[in-house]
């Protein structure tokens, strides 16, 4: 949104009484293809959140029959004439930057991609620039129509620095408030491939164990009593014998580090997690090639986590999407050379 846009709108004569920011947040949580008499210009209208209306009032951008009211609280009634200015969008705060991006869909609302091992998705202390934000901003440029009033994309989830894989972000207001009421309501479906450290016991088992802050370390998540609820599903895709499990891991909940926490919690943390995983000792392997399998798993440079699968209702035209992406190289010749130590040994 590149110029103020201005909204006029009148409360019917049937209303009740409400509060400012909720009736204006209600009038504006969907668009309408049939203007309403009492709505100038509703066809364009945009979709504002609550939280977004209520710091436009607060910013002095509404005026009630010609006053400015800055109450998000005061009480609108049969006949008052809202107008409301929604200022230009400002340029995001970080900036935009060319960086390389995998795009697996783009509309005018949302945008998905291949994410690579190694791209920090927001900036933070350490990393003020150089992530995948910046290269947003940079890609989609004038198509960001302002998020919360600035030009930047609604990120909705994150992937941790090295883990690869599929995730979204929104381009429009509109998209981005659904989509957080989505991910809210777990109402995707994710699916990540890991491989693990041993065989796991079960082929198929799921883990609802609440995840909280480390009280050892408080750079760490752990299973904690004291933590919010975290449901993992696990699916042995197949075992790698004695030293790996590739496992299908699908999330009904979307906790911090929670597919890494998980299942270090039952003795099968991540190959290559640093902060979780507990390789095996080369003491325990029976024979040379096996020994080398074991150094490699070791000298892997990060956790092998890859976002194999995203399905989700198109936040803006309800159509169901589906999209799947193949393990990066780095994990398939992980497990090229896994292959290639079961081989020699005859178990493959």
């Amino acid at each position: 949104m590149s110029q103020p846009f201005i909204i006029t709108l009148t409360v019917p004569a049937d209303a009740y009484p409400d509060r400012l920011d909720r009736w204006l947040a209600h009038q504006l949580s969907e668009p309408s293809t049939d203007s309403p008499e009492h709505v100038r210009g509703a066809s364009q209208l945009p979709v504002l959140s609550r939280s977004r209306v209520k710091n436009l009032i607060l910013d002095g951008m509404l005026n009630i029959d010609g006053q400015c009211v800055k109450d998000p609280s005061f009480t609108v009634a049969p006949g008052q004439t809202c107008t409301l200015t929604i200022p230009a969008s400002a340029p995001a705060t970080p900036e935009g930057q060319s960086i390389p991006l995998n795009i697996l869909y783009e509309d005018a609302h949302i945008i998905v991609i291949d994410k690579p091992a190694g791209l920090v998705v927001h900036p933070a202390p350490g990393t003020p620039d150089g992530t995948l934000v910046n290269a947003l901003i940079a890609h989609c440029g004038d198509q960001l129509t302002g998020i919360g009033g600035e030009k930047r994309p609604g990120i909705v989830h994150r992937l941790d620095k090295d883990t690869s894989g599929v995730m979204m972000a929104a381009k429009t207001d509109r998209a981005h408030q659904k989509l957080t009421e989505m991910f809210a309501a777990h109402d995707l479906d994710r699916v990540y491939t890991a491989l693990a450290w041993g065989i796991l016991r079960e082929r198929e088992q799921t883990i609802d164990a609440p995840i909280g802050r480390s009280n050892r370390d408080r750079k760490k998540m752990s299973v904690n009593a004291k933590g919010r609820e975290a449901i993992t599903h696990l699916h042995v895709v197949r075992s790698l014998p004695p030293l790996a499990s590739m496992v299908e891991c699908r999330l009904e909940t979307g906790r911090t580090h929670q597919i890494r926490v998980h299942l270090a919690s039952i003795g099968h943390g991540i190959i290559g997690d640093p902060a979780y995983g507990r390789p095996m000792r080369s003491g325990q392997m029976p024979d040379t090639a096996m020994r080398d399998a074991l150094t490699g798993l070791r000298a892997f440079k990060r956790q092998a986590l890859h976002a194999s699968h995203l399905g989700f209702a198109h936040p803006v035209t309800g159509e169901m999407m589906e999209f799947i992406t193949q393990l990066p190289a780095d994990m398939q010749d992980l497990i090229r050379n896994l292959e290639k130590a079961i081989r020699a040994r005859g178990l493959l």
